[in-house]
């Protein structure tokens, strides 16, 4: 996406008391080619000035009962969802020329996708990874929500503070969530995982261990389950730790030692 401008909040004296005209309410209505999905168009615009994004059905579909009604109902299942890592909504309402949108916050910045393809992926991308898009993905489950497979193209990097925001979240929510479902997530975890540790330099075999892990073919092989999953990483933070006391502690000993040797 290209850098955008300042946001240009309304005068007071340009809104009219009572509902102001669909003019001055939208403004910028921009569509995202790159993030069309199966029945969906997405769009980035202004709302009263503030940047959000508009998800709508295509026009083919837009005027068919069973689809209307499937937008409703993602709107309803991740409405009252709140979570730092995942696209928050704000509202449904009709939006001149497009329709009826799902209305969500805006996610400006860069999918992982972007990122593995121009070689831009840091070390601090791979920590969030780790536990951000984990956390998420708990979050996710606990709700019981059903959404589309995890891939990189759905995981997004805001420009600024390059907070992993989740855009793909949910289109229905059970009363529990199958183990297969779980599984699923585990597995399509570790191919993003396994993908991103292709494209940094070093060759991190721990990480690439509990990627390999979460796509074995026999799912009674994955992680049981993400808090499983989450335990492996902090496993591996805590090797680290120790490691680097050990080598600490020696490299003292070798100082002392000669330290020792050149007062003899």
């Amino acid at each position: 996406m290209s850098t955008k401008q300042p946001q240009q909040q309304i005068p007071p004296q340009d809104i009219e008391a009572g509902k102001p005209s669909a003019t001055e309410k939208w403004t910028e209505i921009t569509l995202l080619p790159e993030w069309e999905e199966e029945y969906y168009l997405v769009y980035t615009a202004k709302k009263y000035g503030r940047w959000v994004m508009l998800k709508t059905l295509k026009p083919e579909y837009a005027e068919q009962p069973e689809f209307r009604r499937m937008l409703e109902k993602e709107f309803d299942v991740r409405y009252n969802l709140a979570h730092p890592n995942i696209v928050m909504i704000n509202d449904l309402e009709e939006v001149p020329t497009l329709g009826r949108c799902i209305i969500t916050d805006d996610v400006y910045g860069d999918s992982l996708r972007k990122l593995i393809d121009e070689d831009r992926v840091t070390p601090e991308i791979l920590e969030k990874l780790q536990h951000e898009l984990v956390d998420a993905i708990d979050y996710i489950q606990s709700n019981h929500i059903v959404h589309h497979p995890i891939r990189p193209e759905t995981i997004y990097f805001t420009e600024n503070v390059g907070n992993l925001k989740l855009i793909d979240v949910g289109f229905d929510q059970r009363r529990h969530l199958e183990p297969a479902d779980a599984s699923e997530d585990i597995y399509r975890y570790g191919c993003v995982l396994d993908e991103v540790l292709d494209h940094v330099p070093a060759k991190l075999p721990e990480l690439r261990k509990i990627a390999r892990r979460c796509k074995d073919p026999d799912p009674k092989k994955r992680f049981r389950d993400v808090q499983d999953l989450h335990l492996a990483f902090e496993r591996r933070n805590s090797n680290q730790v120790y490691v680097f006391l050990i080598i600490f502690l020696l490299a003292m000993i070798c100082l002392l030692t000669w330290l020792n040797l050149t007062r003899q």
